[in-house]
């Protein structure tokens, strides 16, 4: 099969698109700015999406829906939060079209009393749907998750990592105290913590964004922090404490347990299909795609290798029984006995697909007892006897998830640099990219002006981050901690 994909290490950035396109996640479609997710890309999407529902749930939320247009009138009643947004607002001015002798047109007279947003986040018709649901301290705490798809108007966009239209979830919790609140937008983080590190393979910062860069509305944004193969750095999941900004502006109120009415507090939090990007971008090399085993839609692929049909019908009899094994074990796998395709071209296609293991069986691996195992993080192989196969493959898959954690933790740890000037600070930068630990004076001012001659923003400032004495490496003003810049997606 054809999968000629541009080597990252001549043009990343082609590299990527290359890869999405090739390996079946995406394309690019009729609507600029838009994408088709192919089924495969969605079959991993799925797997991320019940893994992180089944996260939700176990702590305590419940999915709901809410209506894809918000009247405009909503966004207007949170300044901060319209100003975020109003860039970025798809807006609905009509209902109807009209057939003329010159063609299709909208109708004129279809116009409607008050325009509608296409959602681009939730907050503002959930927090006036709230009103009616929330009248005592008895209602409450209200945990809901919305899976959605929502759209943000982009210029320039990417698959999977910038797009006009996008898939996400949305939580947006409601609360009787500030600290109530604020551990749940904590404890959300590290939800995201756990999938992004235990499920998906990649090591994440975690830390708190600075005012500038906060959520629309938001008085704090938590975040985790990836560094992509190239040393940029990938916001991959934020989590936001609202305080009551969207209460007073929605008149959302309770009778505490004493009877007095007071304003709920307020957190929101998501992340969306960025996060295949990050997986992508995290793991995969100039092969192809390369998949942590519990993310993979097929872990196992086992190719036959047959001359005739009585070959194939041997074959095929004892890897029935090495996939009742499976099967029990909860493995997920695929048979591929497609006589039209051959071995080699198999080979590449499943490679290309990043299938963590694939077994390969032939007549004379019938004859010895032995199985080809293959492994794609290392690209290696090995023939171990076919009786007890099936747990050399559970510890291997384990193995994968490890190994593919620890090369993109080494990978960050190697494209971290601590610097004190401002120098030094773009030699670094331009040089050799990454994660730069710097101290900053806490100003926006020094933060915009950084940002417009470099290039790299302050990714987050880092939870349980040691208290280091300092001076800003533009300034000179004091600071007590290191934060991390980057140049960033």
């Amino acid at each position: 099969m054809s999968k000629v994909i541009t080597p990252k290490e001549q043009d990343y950035s082609q590299w990527y698109n290359d890869l999405v396109i090739k390996a079946g996640l995406a394309d690019h479609s009729a609507v600029k700015g838009c994408m088709v997710i192919k089924p495969y890309g969605y079959a991993i999407w799925e797997r991320m999406q019940a893994v992180l529902d089944g996260m939700f749930k176990a702590t305590g939320h419940s999915n709901a829906y809410f209506p894809l247009f918000i009247p405009k009138s909503f966004f207007a009643k949170e300044a901060a939060h319209v100003d975020g947004f109003a860039k970025e607002c798809a807006v609905v001015t009509h209902y109807r079209l009209k057939t003329t002798p010159e063609g299709l047109i909208v109708d004129p007279d279809a116009k409607l009393d008050e325009e509608l947003i296409v959602r681009p986040t939730s907050e503002t018709i959930i927090w006036n749907t709230y009103k009616g649901w929330i009248q005592s301290y008895r209602d409450l705490p209200l945990l809901i998750n919305q899976w959605a798809n929502v759209v943000r108007w982009e210029m320039r966009t990417r698959l999977f990592l910038r797009t006009a239209e996008f898939l996400w979830q949305e939580g947006h919790t409601a609360h009787a105290t500030q600290q109530e609140a604020i551990t749940e937008a904590e404890k959300m983080l590290d939800v995201y913590t756990e999938f992004a590190e235990k499920w998906m393979s990649m090591p994440v910062i975690k830390g708190t964004k600075t005012a500038s860069e906060r959520f629309a509305g938001a008085l704090e944004t938590y975040c985790i922090e990836a560094m992509m193969q190239d040393g940029k750095a990938l916001q991959a999941g934020t989590s936001h404490f609202l305080g009551q900004n969207f209460a007073k502006a929605f008149d959302v109120k309770f009778l505490n347990k004493e009877g007095k009415s007071e304003l709920v507090w307020a957190t929101s939090w998501g992340v969306s299909t960025r996060l295949m990007g990050a997986l992508v971008m995290t793991h995969s090399d100039n092969e192809g795609l390369v998949l942590p085993p519990q993310l993979a839609p097929i872990q196992v692929v086992i190719v036959p290798i047959f001359r005739d049909n009585d070959q194939l019908v041997k074959i095929s009899e004892v890897v029935s029984k090495l996939t009742k094994s499976f099967d029990a074990m909860g493995i997920r796998y695929k048979f591929d006995n497609d006589d039209n395709r051959s071995p080699g071209w198999k080979f590449a296609e499943y490679e290309l697909k990043g299938v963590p293991v694939r077994l390969a069986i032939g007549p004379k691996d019938l004859e010895k007892g032995t199985i080809e195992v293959s492994r794609r993080d290392t690209r290696t192989k090995q023939f171990v006897p076919i009786d007890g196969v099936e747990n050399v493959i559970k510890d291997l898959l384990k193995e994968i998830e490890i190994n593919l954690y620890k090369k993109a933790e080494d990978l960050r740890t190697t494209n971290s640099h601590k610097v004190d000037t401002y120098e030094e600070f773009k030699e670094v930068l331009d040089k050799k990219s990454g994660f730069i630990w710097a101290h900053w004076d806490g100003t926006a001012e020094t933060e915009e002006k950084i940002k417009e001659e470099t290039k790299a923003t302050i990714r987050c400032i880092p939870l349980n981050n040691p208290k280091e004495e300092g001076k800003c490496i533009y300034s000179g003003k004091p600071s007590n901690q290191r934060v991390i810049f980057a140049r960033a997606y």
